[in-house]
């Protein structure tokens, strides 16, 4: 059954087969995927609290600059997205994430570099930064190749596991970077790209030794490209820009939007706490959305991200720091727990097209083989273009600064953007009508 890390057969769906080995192998490499997933979000998110000391590290940065920094990482790790979903079907889910890790170590070693010198130009930091999105494009090629471990009946819990893993990565960067930067005397901010290196080394080490690849996991362009063609892989694409481009967007935005709204105080060390909450109530969303659908749970998150604006607009008027936290914290958990439930209806929407697909006569193990590869592709492809919110965040934040010297404005634009994406998780997902007229047998799921 396996040779060289390779595992010929692989049937999570057999009650048995998953009983005596599959729980066992797929809990393994869950592990082991998270941990360099969880080193990836570490490595992309690094500039969110880079930005914060290079002033006191001598360089005269603008606002707008410090901004750049911040969003150019996001828009870099959305652009690796989707090639990094394809490696996995054509090197390997192992092979790959070898591969990924090591790859971290050139983010790292440019901040390291690039920050030492006061003297060094804009152009090559903005570079350093856009390497950062190396780290970004783990998150893609760990949720498709984990997608492919688990049953179907697990997959919400188990990809939400293991992008909670590697969401907390976020929450651990800002955390640690203060300690790390601030060693000794003075300012080093060089150590917040050298302190991860040894990590991410033994990541790569374990992931070589303990992981496996599935020969199941092959690169049949013919039915992932199919998926480009799913008008449902582009609906969830866009409602991922309102979940996780709205997590990954207000992380990398929050400890230098603090900073600058609430500039008295030391208020930006609790920037770390919106990536904690959201990280974790990601698998919650996963089960709940395994319960009472995806959906569902997708909705009443954007409706608690609203409310979270709406409470962090009202703080930012009465300057109450507070007031503008705690509203910030229930965005992110909202966010997270929609990150799960958007994830989990990708793989529901998939196999409720093969389970159709099997009515009308179609062969089972291809066309449930089929939906999984083209589950996997769409997962891809939403969390590619999902992150690019990450990018927007951040300069609507620079854009609404620079234009009234408050974030108000960018935060009604956001309250505005939730409502849309309401509308059109509504629309397409829990109206009975359309769900009847565009896929018959998904009007009567709990996607």
């Amino acid at each position: 059954m396996t040779s060289h890390r390779t595992i010929d057969r692989w049937d999570p769906e057999d009650e048995a087969f998953w009983r005596s080995t599959g729980r066992r192998v797929a809990g393994r490499n869950l592990i082991h995927s998270i941990f360099v997933e969880h080193l990836g979000f570490t490595v992309w998110l690094l500039w969110s609290m880079v930005v914060l000391y290079l002033p006191a590290a001598g360089f005269e940065l603008s606002v707008d600059q410090l901004f750049w920094l911040v969003a150019v990482p996001n828009l870099c790790g959305a652009a690796m997205r989707l090639p990094y979903t394809f490696a996995v079907a054509i090197f390997g889910g192992r092979n790959w994430t070898v591969v990924s890790a090591l790859l971290l170590l050139i983010p790292t070693g440019l901040l390291a570099w690039s920050v030492s010198d006061p003297s060094t130009p804009y152009w090559v930091l903005l570079t350093a930064a856009a390497t950062a999105g190396l780290g970004g494009g783990n998150f893609a090629s760990s949720m498709a190749n984990i997608s492919y471990f688990y049953p179907e009946r697990s997959k919400g819990i188990a990809l939400g596991v293991n992008a909670a893993g590697g969401n907390l990565g976020v929450a651990v960067v800002q955390l640690l970077v203060p300690v790390a930067v601030t060693i000794g005397a003075g300012t080093v901010a060089a150590n917040a790209g050298l302190i991860w290196m040894p990590l991410i080394l033994l990541s790569a080490v374990l992931a070589f030794f303990f992981m496996d690849n599935l020969t199941v996991v092959k690169a049949d362009f013919a039915s992932q490209g199919r998926a480009f063609t799913r008008a449902h892989t582009w609906v969830m694409s866009f409602l991922y820009i309102g979940t996780f481009g709205s997590f990954i967007g207000f992380s990398a935005a929050f400890p230098l939007v603090i900073n600058r709204t609430f500039p008295e105080s030391k208020a930006s060390y609790f920037a770390f706490l919106g990536a904690l909450v959201g990280s974790l109530a990601r698998p919650a969303g996963g089960w709940l959305a395994d319960r009472l659908g995806g959906a569902r749970v997708t909705g009443c998150s954007f409706g608690v991200m609203a409310l979270g604006v709406g409470g962090a607009v009202v703080g930012l008027d009465r300057h109450l720091f507070w007031l503008f936290l705690g509203s910030f914290l229930l965005l992110f958990v909202a966010s997270g727990a929609g990150n799960g439930s958007t994830y989990r209806m990708i793989p529901a929407i998939f196999a409720t097209r093969a389970r159709r697909e099997l009515s009308e006569g179609a062969d089972a193990a291809a066309a449930l083989t089929r939906a999984k590869r083209e589950s996997a592709a769409a997962i891809g492809i939403a969390s590619s273009i999902g992150a690019f919110g990450g990018f927007l965040i951040p300069r609507g934040f620079a854009m609404s600064l620079s234009g009234t010297g408050s974030i108000a404005t960018a935060m009604y634009v956001f309250l505005g953007a939730y409502a849309v994406f309401a509308v059109a998780n509504w629309w397409f997902y829990l109206r009975r009508r359309v769900l009847a007229a565009v896929v018959p047998s998904l009007a009567a799921s709990r996607v």
